[in-house]
């Protein structure tokens, strides 16, 4: 028996929704908690080569009091140990700038 065209047709609207929705999740951004999960966590956490460890003031201070501007540059460029983007060569500016202010708000308690 022959494929109904109005079940094709409802087929093909089902398939649409759903690659539009997958279209749509993969072009949103990911929050600062998401990327230092994913990407910052490796070094962040426990302070590798340097790193500013998450949740230490005394690690955070002295990079909070050169603005967000520098540190954004230094993460997009990359700076002493840390590679640029963090390894995170997908990761928009915006995003980065979402992760460097979750590390800073979670290390000023």
């Amino acid at each position: 028996m022959p494929f109904p065209l109005f079940k094709l047709a409802h087929v093909i609207r089902i398939v649409s929704v759903v690659l539009l929705f997958c279209v749509a999740n993969a072009n949103a951004a990911r929050s600062g908690d998401a990327l230092y999960n994913s990407y910052c966590i490796a070094c962040h956490m426990n302070g590798v080569a340097g790193a500013p460890k998450l949740g230490n003031k005394a690690d955070w201070q002295p990079r909070i009091d050169k603005g967000m501007d520098v540190l954004l540059k230094d993460a997009m460029s990359g700076f002493r140990a840390m590679p640029p983007k963090g390894l995170c060569f997908d990761c928009t500016e915006d995003e980065l700038r979402s992760a460097i202010q979750y590390m800073i708000d979670n290390s000023q308690k």
